[in-house]
């Protein structure tokens, strides 16, 4: 008995790993000839805006809503709401009430920091049943995602099982010297069971730049009614209810 259940804990094992390396070849496959390379660009610095106060526009979207295939993310400048760009629209989320979001499609707003690329073609890989959440999501794309030029954007559709986002809300007139001081006045939300859109960029390189300094990743979620939209802090799906895209250039 000892021994079957030793041989199916390995057989379990085994059929983990080949679901990792089927991937792995599909995606090594996908972009082994890129035609053009989605290159991320960086303005500005996270760290800049929480240790050093530098709460003013570094950038003005203005100047990139003519680009094709945009995508983006970072928060509005004096930290007053979020911004995410999908495929060349630009939403600006901003707190109303500790319920209620407004979420408007414009491109009339700054950011201290953002981050941008453009993405023509987008490859879809389905996600293993262990990856359900932020953690294995991230360890998932650090080790599948070999082939793609860092730092780089991917995105997930689907249906989520929940999720706390927030929107940065900071009081008129602040002064910023730390991250405690940044996080004043904002207003986390939780999602249950909505469909959704999630934009994020992977980097190991970029921790105070776009990044936290405990993760790879930072992302922002929209629901599919354009009626919630904010930085993603808390994660989790169902097996099989998310697919995950990558740029395919």
């Amino acid at each position: 008995m000892k021994n079957g259940l030793r041989y199916w804990r390995s057989f379990e094992m085994y059929g983990f790993s080949i679901q990792y390396l089927l991937i792995l070849l599909l995606v090594v496959g996908c972009t082994k000839t890129p035609q053009r390379e989605s290159k991320v660009h960086v303005t500005g610095a996270m760290r800049n805006v929480m240790w050093k106060g530098e709460l003013q526009g570094a950038i003005d979207l203005d100047s990139l809503q003519h680009k094709e295939n945009l995508y983006g993310l970072g928060p509005v400048e004096f930290l007053a709401g979020e911004i995410l760009i999908l495929d060349g629209k630009s939403f600006v989320s901003r707190v109303l009430t500790d319920s209620t979001i407004s979420v408007a499609e414009t491109f009339q707003v700054k950011a201290p920091f953002f981050v941008h690329a453009q993405v023509r073609t987008w490859e879809s890989v389905s996600l293993p049943d262990s990856v359900t959440g932020l953690r294995s999501l991230e360890k998932f794309i650090d080790t599948v995602m070999t082939n793609q030029k860092r730092p780089f954007a991917f995105r997930l559709t689907g249906k989520i099982n929940k999720a706390t986002i927030h929107v940065v809300n900071l009081p008129p007139g602040s002064t910023v010297s730390s991250p405690d001081e940044a996080h004043q006045g904002q207003v986390n939300y939780k999602l249950v069971g909505d469909e959704v859109e999630i934009l994020g960029f992977f980097s190991r390189r970029h921790k105070g730049i776009f990044t936290h300094h405990d993760t790879n990743m930072h992302l922002h979620l929209i629901t599919r009614d354009n009626s919630m939209m904010g930085h993603v802090d808390k994660l989790e799906f169902d097996r099989g209810a998310m697919k995950l895209w990558f740029s395919s250039q």
